[in-house]
């Protein structure tokens, strides 16, 4: 059994939502195994960035950051350093994460 960890989200006007991620688990799964409301357009597949997340804790804890990821958030206006997109971030450890496009049809 993988190990697991705490990953809590965050989102503008909801209370933080602290799940179980199984250790390797991307943070969209995470989300979508505990009905958390992360947007996905693209299915997971790193073509778009309405999954993007900002890492508040825990960095160090997921999978580094990659080619196509980072092109992809280069183009994101609202890009920072802590930005990630939680289709290609996978969990290593306890982290926590704000997300930017709140999916509020969830």
């Amino acid at each position: 059994m993988a190990k697991a960890h705490k990953l809590t989200f965050l989102a503008k006007d909801r209370e933080p939502m602290v799940v179980e991620a199984r250790d390797g688990d991307s943070i969209l799964d995470t989300a979508l195994n505990h009905d958390v409301p992360l947007q996905h357009a693209c299915g997971g597949f790193c073509a778009c960035t309405t999954c993007h997340v900002q890492v508040k804790a825990g960095g160090d804890r997921l999978s580094p950051i990659e080619g196509e990821e980072e092109e992809r958030l280069g183009s994101l206006a609202d890009h920072t350093p802590l930005s990630r997109l939680g289709c290609q971030a996978r969990v290593h450890g306890d982290a926590t994460v704000e997300i930017v496009n709140l999916d509020e049809g969830m």
